[in-house]
């Protein structure tokens, strides 16, 4: 090839010999230089693109390097050299004038290999409204407290290492006096763990459990589902709406006890009682999932399932719920006679939230910012839960009573369908029961209230009414 179709722009803050490096990438990405396509002599190239040899030759030498191009019969040195005394030769060939190829040519070292292909950039999807489980309303009259925590991270001096894998002590400190004064869980700092949170939490105690089935309430939380499966154990459907009896076999039980995901029932005292003995009698740990207990406006919130047996249920708890899902914290309280074991993998795992999530957090429970935003929360939820059910309850079934953000609703499937495809239609996002299930068999709509504005909750609403009038 006497030539490439390449131009350098000399107003690019980047080296002329990166910006070759990447045209010449490109140009074999999309088919413009094919395998066994010989390459420009480096003299030659620098005079048609202005630019001096040594230009040409860094970015040669890189692609060499990268395996992009090869500098065909090169020489090894008596005595034998490795790949890196080869490479060497390799580029010296390439400079003396012996010629470089695009690599995977006839007889070149990457041939038979496939080229990569070329990444086509997705088409922007149109950004709906969230009214899922999992989506809170967050009172924007609270941003000067949020704010000022990642100010103080900005102005904070970051560890020299990796963090301490249990979690800032600040943090796990604020975390078990909140605990204790919201969830009835006396617990003290060197008992709680911060994590990314409860799918990382669930991940963790997963790691240190006998490899055994995992029992999960069955509709019930579907990243839980996945994350046991993903440990390569066999998932156990638990009914969830019926006491639990048999655990034999299990090394865990997943559970929503103060609020069931999806279909919103709080566990009577009975099945409590009753999980917790099979649990010790059959040797399982009780994972409970605490993710949205402080919103409860109809009755005050029950304590947690972890009060009733320190030694037999994990505790994990999430800010996403308060805060935002983004944050990606949570924590956990974890049985002592797991605790070593839980803190030795996440210490080989390095898996602990980022520090400067952890900073802010510290902040935001310090200032007061955790507890206004709930309380303002809950106070919107307690608003809106009526207007859905006054929207709804002509046309379906509640599940079960209506608390935190969201509330499920029992319906036809096929009615449910038409009914989330109307809504998507119109710019919002809700979830189908079915997507919940496994062999449970209810069919129905889960719909959220945290996601959207008053407006645009009215406006969904009105969708929704209208769709389940037809059908």
């Amino acid at each position: 090839m006497s030539t490439l179709p390449v131009r350098l722009d000399r107003a690019d803050p980047r080296p002329l010999g990166t910006q070759l490096a990447d045209r010449v990438r490109q140009l074999v990405l999309d088919g413009g230089l094919a395998p066994g396509d010989r390459m420009p002599a480096s003299r030659r190239l620098a005079a048609d693109l202005g630019v001096s040899r040594s230009v040409v030759e860094q970015a040669f030498d890189q692609l060499l390097a990268e395996g992009w191009l090869e500098a065909r019969d090169f020489r090894s040195r008596p005595g034998g050299w490795g790949p890196e005394g080869q490479m060497w030769e390799a580029r010296l060939e390439a400079r003396r004038g012996a010629g470089t190829w695009v690599a995977g040519g006839p007889g070149g070292r990457a041939a038979g290999l496939a080229r990569p292909a070329r990444r086509r950039t997705p088409r922007a999807e149109r950004e709906l409204v969230m009214m899922d489980a999992g989506t809170p309303w967050v009172d924007p009259r609270h941003a000067a407290v949020w704010r000022r925590a990642w100010r103080e991270v900005s102005s904070a001096t970051p560890p020299r290492g990796y963090d301490d894998p249990r979690g800032l002590p600040e943090l796990r400190a604020l975390v078990a006096e909140r605990l204790g004064r919201t969830r009835g869980l006396a617990v003290d700092a060197d008992q709680v763990r911060v994590t990314s949170g409860t799918g990382a939490g669930l991940r963790h105690l997963l790691a240190v459990l006998p490899r055994e089935p995992v029992a999960v309430e069955d509709p019930g939380y579907r990243a839980a589902v996945a994350t046991v499966r993903e440990s390569g154990r066999e998932v156990r459907d638990l009914p969830a709406l019926e006491p639990v009896h048999d655990l034999a076999g299990c090394a865990a039980a997943y559970v929503t006890p103060a609020h069931q995901h999806p279909l919103g029932r709080v566990m009577p005292a009975a099945d409590r009682l009753v999980l917790v003995a099979t649990a010790r009698r059959d040797g399982a740990l009780v994972v409970e999932d605490d993710y949205d207990s402080e919103f409860r406006y109809d009755v005050a919130p029950v304590p947690a399932l972890a009060t009733l047996d320190r030694e037999r249920v994990a505790y994990l708890g999430t800010a996403s719920k308060a805060i935002s899902p983004s944050l990606r914290l949570g924590w956990s309280v974890v049985p002592d006679a797991l605790l070593d074991a839980y803190d030795a993998h996440r210490s080989l795992t390095h898996d602990a939230p980022a520090w400067p999530v952890q900073r802010a957090m510290v902040t935001l429970l310090r200032d007061g910012y955790v507890d206004a935003v709930v309380r303002s929360a809950r106070r919107v939820y307690a608003e809106r839960a009526p207007r859905v059910v006054a929207a709804l309850e002509p046309f379906a079934e509640l599940a079960g009573p209506v608390a935190g953000m969201y509330s499920t609703w029992l319906l036809p499937h096929a009615r449910a369908v038409r009914a989330r495809a109307a809504a998507e239609r119109a710019g919002f996002r809700v979830n189908l029961l079915r997507d919940y299930c496994r062999t449970a068999r209810l069919s129905g709509l889960v719909v959220g209230f945290g996601g959207p504005s008053d407006a645009e909750l009215d406006q969904a609403l009105a969708v929704l009414v209208s769709a389940l009038d037809r059908s």
